[in-house]
């Protein structure tokens, strides 16, 4: 990615509001709280689905150093995030590259990855663990994930805990090609993407209880991929209320509205306005977030959302009696068998499995750390 400037000098007029350079975590606007981008290049695996490499260096259980290109985040053995708790909000965890292993209190467990995408709904509480195990000991193991932070209203902080899996197959996908032959490749997570084709009008539910399943809150998450040269306009949004972040995460340059981007970036826009996207020349990529404000005050402690201090402090309370139901597996990082194949098992064993036969571990864990 280039590192020339963000070019600041915005016209009045433009339906681009502000262009402000990416970091980490990346900004978000209500109803979004939290958006992280792991990119991490790991080697190849030892027997214990770690990295078949030396750990010496890296700050053992608080690693984000990205030395030599990837990290271990909270674990010891295997990268990624032992078991921590969530209230009052959801996790949408996009996997683009590599796997996820998941448990949580509630005793259900998944391992999922290659553009699943996994909606937690925290509500009132859950404690879940995300394990990034690494597979071929033969060749590297690179890693690419989002993980979003929505947040619930007042009405559904409470709400019982869920979660739902969005198979890579199942989500719709859209290509847009420009009078030039070039594509644009649209994934919808969340979010009516109007006009397109019938599948990607008509998305995958979102949990009953997230904001995203109010029929005016107008959430959308989508994934974009524009080849060189490529030309798309972004529609606009169905309300003038409506938030709308577009990141530039990957590529050279691309103009959006006229304005030239040349460095990763995000990039708030008037939602109620088509934006034109012209790609430079190379492949890039965005993720754009949208949606409707909840417009209530936000009282954030950690892993903790509610909306006063005084619903945080009885949080911490409630999750110090109750460990938000407890913690069912043999250590706080727990890691499936090494077979490559994905399923979920939901609280009470109802089991998914999106790729039948490809795997005979079933929900087997192993401990990693």
């Amino acid at each position: 990615m280039s590192s020339l400037p963000v070019d600041a000098v915005i016209p009045a007029d433009s339906p681009v509001l502000s262009i402000a350079p990416l970091g980490f975590p990346w900004p978000t606007v209500d109803p979004f709280l939290f958006c992280v981008h792991h990119d991490d290049a790991y080697p190849a695996a030892n027997a214990q689905n770690g990295p078949a490499a030396t750990l010496a260096g890296r700050d053992i259980g608080q690693d984000f150093s990205r030395k030599d290109g990837w990290s271990m985040y909270h674990g010891s053995s295997v990268p990624g995030f032992p078991a921590h708790p969530h209230r009052g909000f959801e996790t949408v965890t996009i996997v683009r590259k590599g796997l996820i292993d998941h448990a949580d209190s509630l005793g259900a467990t998944a391992r999922f990855g290659g553009g699943d995408v996994q909606w937690l709904t925290a509500g009132q509480g859950v404690v879940h663990s995300e394990m990034f195990p690494l597979l071929d000991q033969h060749g590297p193991n690179p890693l690419e994930l989002f993980q979003i932070w929505l947040n619930l209203p007042a009405a559904s902080k409470m709400a019982a805990p869920h979660f739902t899996m969005f198979w890579a197959q199942d989500i719709p996908k859209f290509t847009a090609t420009d009078d030039e032959g070039r594509s644009t490749d649209v994934a919808v997570i969340t979010g009516r993407l109007s006009g397109a084709s019938a599948d990607v009008d008509a998305p995958l539910p979102p949990p009953p209880d997230s904001w995203a399943a109010q029929p005016d809150a107008d959430v959308a998450i989508w994934t974009l991929r524009m080849a060189p040269g490529a030309r798309w306009t972004l529609p606009a949004a169905m309300g003038k209320d409506t938030r709308r972040q577009l990141y530039f995460f990957k590529g050279d340059s691309v103009s959006v509205a006229g304005q030239a981007v040349q460095q990763a970036s995000a990039i708030a826009l008037r939602a109620d306005a088509a934006v034109e996207l012209v790609n430079g020349a190379k492949t890039s990529e965005f993720l754009l977030l949208q949606g409707r404000p909840i417009g209530e005050p936000v009282a954030q402690h950690g892993p903790f959302v509610m909306n006063t201090e005084a619903e945080i402090r009885q949080t911490f309370a409630d999750y110090q009696r109750t460990r938000f139901g407890g913690w069912p597996w043999p250590d706080a990082a727990p890691v499936h068998t090494s077979a490559p194949g994905r399923f979920a098992r939901h609280p009470g064993g109802a089991e998914e499995r999106p790729e039948a036969g490809a795997m005979d571990a079933g929900p087997a864990v192993s401990s990693s750390d």
